[in-house]
C-alpha cells in the first residue's frame, strides 16, 4: 500500500516541490490550495506522471469548515493519511514597520500560518491516533515547514515572524504529545528561497547573497526544501522527533 500525504500550500512554490520530491519517493498525494480546480489542473497531470494518484483538496485552512471537509475528502478517497506537510503561508499584503502594522493584517497572516496550521495538526494528529489503535504498524508523521523568521527579526513584517516561530513551538508541543504514539513530528525551516513570495524582493536578495548572507552562496529552491521534507517523510530520521532541520545555506550560522 503506498502512503498518503497531505501537503498544504502544495501547487506552487516550495510546496509544489515538496509534492514533486513525495510523488517521485512513492506516496500518493492530496494537495491543498486556494485556486479553483481548472486553475492547478496541469500541475496535477505533471504531478500524476511522476508516478503518484493525486487528488486536489481546494480549501483555506483558516477556515475550520474548509479543513474539516479537505479531510472527509481525503479519508473517503484514500482511507488513510500517513504524512501531513503544513506547508501553506501567507506573508503580509503590505510590509509595514511594527510601529505602523495594523491589526487587520496580523490576523490575517497569524489565522493561516499559525491558528489554520495548529489546528488542523490536532484533526490529523487525531485521525493518525486513530489509525495507530486500530493498526499497530502504522507509521505517520507530521511535518511544518517554518521558517528562518521563526529567529531571525524582520522588523518590517513583524506578524510574519511571529507565526513561524508560534509553529516552531507548535512542532515541540505536538512532538511532546504525539510521542506516546510514535508519531514524529518535525520542522523544516527555510532560508531564503526563489518563490512567488520572494519575486518582490530578488534584485534585495541577490545583492545580500552576493555579498555574503549565506555560506553557500546561492539562493535556495523549491526542490532543496522538497529534498529534506521527503527523506523526513521516508522514516530517515525516526529518532529525531520535535528537531528543526535548516536548509537555508548556512544564512544563521553564527560568524565572525
Amino acid at each position: 500500500m503506498r502512503k498518503v500525504a497531505f501537503i498544504t500550500g502544495g501547487s506552487r512554490g516550495i510546496g509544489l516541490g515538496i509534492a514533486e520530491h513525495l510523488a517521485k519517493a512513492g506516496f500518493n498525494l492530496a494537495i491543498n490550495g486556494m485556486r479553483p480546480e481548472d486553475a492547478v489542473k496541469e500541475i496535477m497531470i505533471n504531478l500524476s506522471r511522476l508516478g503518484a494518484e493525486v487528488i486536489y483538496c481546494q480549501g483555506d485552512i483558516a477556515s475550520a469548515e474548509d479543513r474539516k471537509i479537505m479531510l472527509q475528502q481525503i479519508k473517503a478517497h484514500y482511507g488513510h493519511l500517513h504524512v501531513l506537510v503544513n506547508n501553506a503561508g501567507v506573508a503580509p499584503k503590505q510590509r509595514n514597520d511594527i510601529l505602523d502594522a495594523t491589526e487587520e493584517s496580523f490576523d490575517f497572516v497569524i489565522s493561516t500560518n499559525l491558528k489554520g496550521t495548529y489546528f488542523l495538526t490536532q484533526a490529523v494528529a487525531n485521525w493518525m491516533i486513530e489509525q495507530r489503535n486500530k493498526d499497530l504498524t502504522f507509521c505517520g508523521c507530521i511535518i511544518n515547514v517554518s521558517s528562518i523568521s521563526a529567529t531571525v527579526a524582520s522588523v518590517n513584517r513583524g506578524e510574519y515572524c511571529l507565526s513561524k516561530a508560534g509553529l516552531s513551538m507548535a512542532t515541540q508541543l505536538f512532538a511532546v504529545r504525539l510521542g506516546e504514539y510514535n508519531i514524529p513530528v518535525y520542522e523544516v525551516r527555510p532560508g531564503v528561497i526563489k518563490t512567488d513570495m520572494t519575486a518582490g524582493v530578488t534584485a534585495k536578495y541577490d545583492q545580500l547573497i552576493e555579498n555574503g548572507l549565506c555560506v553557500q552562496k546561492r539562493w535556495g529552491f523549491p526542490d532543496d526544501v522538497g529534498k529534506a521534507v521527503t527523506a523526513l517523510a521516508k522514516g530517515d530520521f525516526p529518532y529525531s522527533t520535535g528537531q528543526v532541520l535548516m536548509v537555508d545555506g548556512g544564512m544563521t550560522l553564527a560568524r565572525l
